[in-house]
């Protein structure tokens, strides 16, 4: 059976879930990755006792399948960031007013893993009153994706001169906050997919392996696989899924291209803005950048992978309605089963 395809509803976030799930069931999507901002998927309104989170959830359910959808995982991402990050004044603007409070730094950051921690309680609380939902799926993981943020990601470049034990001390300060909240996914069953990416305490796979270490291995940390953002760096995106195979949970369809622009711009983006025609990478609608998908899907079957394939749909220079639904039939013709357990060559063999 082939993998369900699902869009990412962060992008869509302005509008309200009642209006995008008509719409996207029309672009030939199986479900939504819920985001938790917007109107789209409140983890405290999902936990709250009795019969008003009872009744918050059986109300999102219902919207989803009278629309022909359903869900695989929730994602929380602009909070997750502000997890380990510096904060500043830009974080506000991605913060739901409970987590942000007064800006006290600290503060934002306690809250922040708070509510991550409020966020894997909601989606087992969500998965599990899925209608229809049985025994054995009620036993698996429920995932909620998201980001982690950084102390260190400031000194990407090593200048002033940069020792290691710097760096030790972020990966450090990463485990001294994710571990508590990796606790509590442990307590729900719940898995933590990080989308490894540019100004996350992981962004390829050095960075990866460095991030479970500093962790001990915890089994509720895992990787949102999103490729796009590993290609542009120079990273083996391939590589990253056979080198963290069993730390896979969920995975992402973005494309993007690279080796772009008029060459006054370079990796690190020179401040410019996304759709700059002077930019050396960009994010594009799946199909239409450099990623060679076919490859992903390979490798994906060698460690069968059994999830969704949820489309994180980013391409400015294209109609986001025309591009999601494109983006979904490339999608389906690109995905295909595994092969069977026999070798295709071995009904050449001579049967006694």
């Amino acid at each position: 059976m082939p993998r369900p395809v699902t869009i990412f509803t962060g992008q869509w976030a302005d509008l309200p879930l009642e209006t995008l799930a008509k719409k996207i069931k029309s672009f030939g999507y199986d479900g939504l990755e819920l985001a938790t901002w917007g109107d789209h998927f409140d983890v405290f309104a999902a936990t709250e006792p009795g019969a008003a989170g009872e009744k918050y959830i059986k109300d999102k359910w219902a919207l989803l399948l009278d629309n022909g959808l359903t869900s695989y995982a929730i994602s929380n991402h602009l909070t997750g960031q502000a997890i380990c990050d510096n904060i500043d004044e830009r974080h506000k603007s991605i913060l739901d007013p409970r987590v942000w409070g007064d800006g006290d730094p600290e503060g934002v950051r306690q809250r922040a893993a708070e509510q991550m921690k409020t966020a894997a309680r909601a989606a087992r609380r969500f998965f599990d009153a899925k209608p229809g939902r049985t025994d054995a799926e009620k036993a698996r993981p429920v995932i909620v994706n998201g980001f982690t943020g950084s102390s260190i990601w400031g000194s990407i470049y090593a200048f002033p001169p940069t020792p290691q034990s710097y760096w030790e001390k972020g990966f450090q300060d990463f485990a001294k906050r994710f571990i508590p909240i990796l606790n509590v996914f442990e307590e729900v069953n719940a898995n933590f997919g990080l989308e490894a990416h540019p100004t996350e305490i992981a962004f390829d796979i050095a960075t990866a392996k460095r991030a479970v270490a500093a962790l001990n291995g915890h089994k509720r940390f895992g990787f949102n696989y999103d490729p796009s953002h590993f290609a542009y760096q120079g990273v083996d995106y391939v590589k990253f899924i056979r080198e963290l195979a069993d730390r896979i949970v969920h995975v992402h369809i973005k494309d993007v291209w690279w080796g772009k622009g008029d060459g006054s711009v370079g990796v690190f983006g020179g401040h410019t803005d996304f759709g700059d025609p002077r930019r050396f990478w960009e994010f594009r609608s799946p199909g239409r950048g450099n990623v060679n998908f076919e490859d992903i899907i390979v490798a994906l079957n060698d460690i069968n992978y059994d999830g969704p394939l949820s489309i994180e749909w980013e391409d400015g220079r294209m109609d986001r309605e025309f591009g999601a639904a494109e983006a979904a039939a490339f999608t389906r013709k690109l995905d295909f089963k595994k092969a069977a357990a026999a070798a295709f060559d071995a009904a050449f063999a001579r049967k006694d």
